[in-house]
């Protein structure tokens, strides 16, 4: 993969079983803590909005979503560590926006780690707010880390502040 993608050949689609393959492999590079490929595929069968993010016919990206009775919940926005630092992780969260609102949603939750400071960056820069801490939510390497709840209104069709 390319340090800087070509964001001109980028492509959403919908997720689909034979992609699972390629978007472990994103998954596996970006965390030490991945999901397993079990995870997507109870994912897909349940139906939750599962989306994939390609450039030159290449899984760069993937996201996942629920949405139910007017909120949505992202469960997994992820872009290959070697595509980060382009703007793609701000389309795949423009893209997951722009889905809860034609799913009628009015309101938006996420959870992300107090570590990971370049996505809560991406998340308030989208205009996510702080709602909440989950304690001892996330796998860690010296035992667990607490989750941030954030949430954003999209009910007001505003889906991204730049």
């Amino acid at each position: 993969m390319s340090a800087q993608p070509d964001q001109s050949m980028m492509i959403f689609r919908p997720m689909l079983e034979e992609d699972l393959p390629g978007i472990m492999r994103v998954e596996n590079a970006s965390y030490e803590f991945p999901w397993s490929e079990t995870i997507f595929r109870d994912c897909l069968r349940v139906g939750y909005c599962s989306w994939i993010l390609e450039i030159a016919d290449e899984i760069v990206g993937h996201g996942v979503m629920s949405v139910l009775a007017g909120e949505a919940h992202i469960l997994n926005l992820c872009v290959h560590p070697d595509s980060q630092n382009s703007g793609l992780g701000k389309e795949m969260l423009s893209h997951l926006l722009h889905l809860a609102g034609q799913h009628a949603a009015e309101i938006i939750f996420l959870e992300v780690r107090p570590s990971n400071a370049v996505a809560i960056q991406l998340y308030n820069r989208a205009g996510f707010d702080e709602v909440g801490l989950r304690s001892n939510y996330y796998p860690a390497v010296n035992g667990r880390e607490d989750a941030v709840i954030m949430a954003k209104n999209i009910a007001n069709g505003k889906m991204f502040s730049g």
